[in-house]
């Protein structure tokens, strides 16, 4: 380090490094359970593959499987996004990934910085140096547990933890999917790019070092029909034979070249449906699937993924399919290989991961949430997406947090906290398969009932539609839902899970977008589609308390609500707190509900 330039010290609890989703919603839960937080992230915007930089959307579990759309932090995020930015503006988009950790208490933000030093003694990180690019500050944040949610496990090389590369042999794992001999080949990385239908004929002159394409042969017949494009040019896809860390600059000239040459292709040679399309951006930052994956004291296998068994330290899930991309990308035929380059399976279930698979086999204080978690090459395959990686991420901040409350290292706390972990990420409206919530104390001391139907699913610990059943209480809009007590009681707030149309069934908008709820799609219509909201959600209602004098006064009124997961504080001492779910607004607000008079509530609790 050179001594000429100022350091800037920060001393926190937990220190992340890496903003993507993963590293975003590690930081974002760890503050809101009372950890200080340092996040130190190498580019200017947040989001890492769902940024503006490489403009991925977000994937995950729900994607595939009916019922498992991931929530917590993740859907907090997707209905924000849904509600504040219905064209998908990408600058909108980043202002909202920036905001969720800008504005978080409890969070020092570190942009531009790139992680180069640690130093560990005894097995244990004690800080880590970054040099921040715009500013020309080194930072040193001292910590208590460090999380590597960079991507390429920066801190493996720079610590010593145990980490791994490539494809293991069947014989490992005694994986279906696995080689007969391991190497280090990977999945590659791929550059994407944004094509905008116009109402009129549009030339494109590629650049002159852009790859020539005359035929569907010569670009190894990939999908390329404008009309059939839902695979977001992911074909654009190179690395996997290479190294995907050391040789990235070189892999993204190449993938630049073949980007141009595709495009290129598609509109000047044959006829795609490419003649009113212009093309709007290319990234020039490729996303990367697949780099270096610690080893924790669990690694995550095809059997897990594909059997589902259950682990007693469960503090996540995934879901999506296992989507192997073999390395030879871009250059296997499409024709020859009998599909685009692609192994997949899909899953029918969600998998549990386990917090074991969390954290580092033998550095002690190191925590990982992203694509780089301990798993081998194949359940990796389905584990690497961002919805997965936003859950993981939700997990190992509350992990961490928890661990730091209790003075333990991750190792001690997910075996003598998991308990706590659990309900924590649970309280927090994050899914757990196999488990369940517990009601508060209170609620259970309280006498539940409702103008019109019987409420009592809104106790059943299950927040969400899965396997056949609802779980939800369905009531009408202006009938309260009141809980009563025997004697004054001290009611410190209340938890409130509104049905957000987690498979977007009701929301309208563009059919193929209604998974990708996060992100602009990758071919925008002239006709600048919105991409709608959740009908069903609950817009505005209010939270009464009975006074003294067995009258009922407003404690809390929402006219805009646009999340699902909610709590709001009262402290205050009464005989009963009623929720009234509302269809009509103060004379002064015009606003309509969002297309529902039905009101479906998962959970409707007090603490």
């Amino acid at each position: 380090m050179n001594e000429n330039l100022k350091v800037k010290h920060h001393n926190v609890d937990v220190c992340v490094i890496g903003g993507g989703i993963g590293g975003m919603f590690t930081a974002i839960s760890a503050a809101r359970h009372g950890a200080k937080v340092a996040l130190m992230h190498d580019r200017p915007v947040l989001g890492g593959n769902a940024s503006s930089e490489i403009r991925m959307w977000i994937s995950g579990a729900g994607t595939r499987v009916r019922d498992l759309q991931e929530t917590g932090i993740m859907e907090e995020l997707q209905l924000e996004n849904m509600y504040r930015n219905p064209k998908r503006n990408y600058s909108i988009w980043d202002s909202i990934l920036y905001e969720m950790v800008r504005f978080e208490p409890n969070i020092d933000l570190i942009l531009n910085c790139t992680c180069n030093d640690a130093k560990v003694e005894n097995g244990s990180i004690k800080s880590v140096k970054g040099f921040q690019l715009t500013t020309y500050l080194w930072h040193e944040v001292s910590a208590k547990i460090f999380v590597d949610s960079s991507g390429d496990s920066i801190l493996a090389p720079l610590t010593g933890a145990e980490y791994r590369v490539g494809r293991e042999a069947k014989s490992e794992y005694n994986e279906e999917f696995g080689l007969e001999t391991a190497d280090n080949h990977t999945m590659g990385m791929s550059i994407l790019l944004q094509c905008r239908e116009t109402d009129h004929p549009v030339k494109f002159t590629p650049p002159a070092w852009a790859y020539d394409f005359p035929d569907d042969d010569a670009m190894n017949n990939k999908p390329h029909n404008i009309y059939a494009i839902n695979t977001n040019f992911y074909w654009i896809e190179l690395g996997g034979m290479q190294n995907s860390i050391d040789d990235t600059e070189e892999i993204r000239d190449e993938l630049l070249k073949i980007a141009f040459g595709a495009w290129d292709h598609m509109k000047n040679h044959g006829d795609h449906g490419a003649e009113n399309w212009e093309l709007e951006w290319v990234g020039f930052l490729p996303g990367k699937r697949e780099s270096r994956r610690y080893v924790g004291d669990y690694v995550l296998t095809q059997s897990d993924v594909e059997n589902c068994p259950r682990f007693e330290d469960t503090v996540a899930y995934g879901g999506w399919q296992i989507d192997n991309h073999l390395p030879g990308g871009f250059y296997m035929d499409a024709k020859a290989s009998g599909g685009a380059h692609l192994q997949k399976r899909r899953l029918s279930e969600p998998y549990p991961i386990p917090l074991r698979a969390l954290y580092s086999k033998n550095v002690n204080n190191l925590m990982f949430a992203g694509r780089n978690i301990s798993a081998s090459h194949i359940a990796f395959s389905s584990s690497r997406v961002m919805g997965t990686i936003g859950v993981i991420g939700q997990a190992v901040g509350t992990a961490a947090a928890i661990a730091v409350k209790n003075g333990m290292l991750p190792r001690e706390v997910a075996k003598e906290k998991i308990a706590d972990i659990q309900k924590a990420l649970m309280d927090d409206d994050c899914f757990l398969p196999g488990l369940r919530r517990q009601p508060s104390e209170l609620t259970q001391k309280a006498e539940l009932s409702a103008d019109y139907g019987d409420p009592s699913a809104l106790l059943n610990g299950i927040d969400r539609r899965i396997w056949g059943n609802d779980n939800g209480y369905y009531g009408k809009t202006n009938k309260a839902i009141t809980y009563s007590f025997d004697k004054e009681t001290l009611v410190k707030g209340v938890r409130l899970v509104f049905d957000s149309d987690l498979d977007r069934e009701y929301t309208d908008g563009n059919p193929d977008a209604l998974h990708t709820s996060t992100t602009l799609f990758f071919l925008r219509s002239y006709n600048n589609t919105s991409f709608g909201f959740p009908k069903c959600l609950i817009k505005h209602y209010k939270i009464e308390v009975k006074d003294e004098a067995g009258e009922w006064k407003t404690a809390v009124e929402v006219f805009d609500n646009h999340q699902r997961f909610v709590k709001h504080e009262l402290n205050v001492t009464t005989k009963a707190v009623r929720l009234i779910p509302l269809s009509t607004y103060h004379s002064e607000r015009k606003t309509e509900d969002y297309g529902s008079s039905t009101a479906h509530i998962f959970n409707f609790e007090l603490f």
